[in-house]
């Protein structure tokens, strides 16, 4: 089953891969690696803002996690041009809009973490990780940048 496939039964459509909002591209791919800047999310073609613990909650928290991960998924489509190019999702790195005494960071980070699993499997598997944070941009919940290992083209 090809990656496209797994996400049509798992009903997942991917979202247009974000623009840059400031002076970087989305990914670069060197040495086998795809290096993915970090991803905000968005439902609905809205950002999902707040501070965890404070203004929004774990669950709010784990499916804006969610949302980054797919627009990681959208930014590895837009740089590979196929999904079953990715040889291993090697790390995520997600950072929480956080109150001072929030300490479920990774409970956050489940969100995306469990995505990678659902749409690659055992090549979804990956080292990660999970730190607060006092202000995100744009007021996001939620950042999420990902190193993915690479087949040739």
């Amino acid at each position: 089953m090809t990656i496209d496939e797994r996400l049509a039964e798992l009903g997942l459509k991917l979202p247009k891969p974000a623009a840059p909002v400031a002076a970087y591209v989305p990914a670069v791919e060197a040495s086998g690696l795809l290096h993915i800047s970090g991803q905000l999310p968005f439902r609905d073609g809205n950002l999902m803002t707040g501070r965890l613990g404070e203004d929004v909650d774990i669950d709010f928290g784990r499916d804006a996690a969610r949302a980054c991960g797919l627009m990681l998924v959208a930014q590895m489509k837009a740089a590979l041009g196929d999904l079953d190019r990715v040889a291993r999702v090697v790390k995520l790195g997600v950072f929480v809009n956080s109150a001072g005494r929030f300490t479920d960071q990774p409970k956050v980070a489940d969100g995306a973490s469990a995505l990678m699993v659902d749409i690659f499997g055992e090549v979804g598997k990956h080292a990660r990780s999970a730190v607060g944070v006092p202000v995100l941009p744009l007021n996001a919940a939620v950042e999420i940048d990902a190193v993915v290992a690479v087949r040739p083209a």
